[in-house]
């Protein structure tokens, strides 16, 4: 059981972004979001938006660093990644 979090190198909306993801479930992932603070908007299907200022702040809480690729790894070696449905698809 362990949440893990990507360097801050996504942009978007003008800052950068980390992804913070879980290697167990989705509602540890959710108690670990809610502890940092993290509104629930900032879920999007199996990770966490989180803005550059607040990685800091997740590593402190106890996130472990990783780059994406690993990330991408452990969501679906736990059967939690969650593909962006493509344009048009039903």
């Amino acid at each position: 059981m362990t949440v893990y979090i990507d360097p801050p190198t996504w942009p978007g909306r003008g800052r950068m972004w980390s992804h913070l993801i879980s290697d167990e479930s989705l509602a540890e992932l959710h108690a670990f979001a809610a502890r940092l603070g993290t509104p629930r908007r900032a879920f999007e299907r199996d990770h966490y938006d989180l803005p550059a200022e607040r990685y800091a702040d997740a590593v402190a809480a106890g996130a472990v660093e990783a780059d994406s690729r690993e990330l991408v790894r452990r969501l679906h070696a736990a059967g939690l990644r969650r593909r962006k449905r493509r344009r048009g698809a039903a």
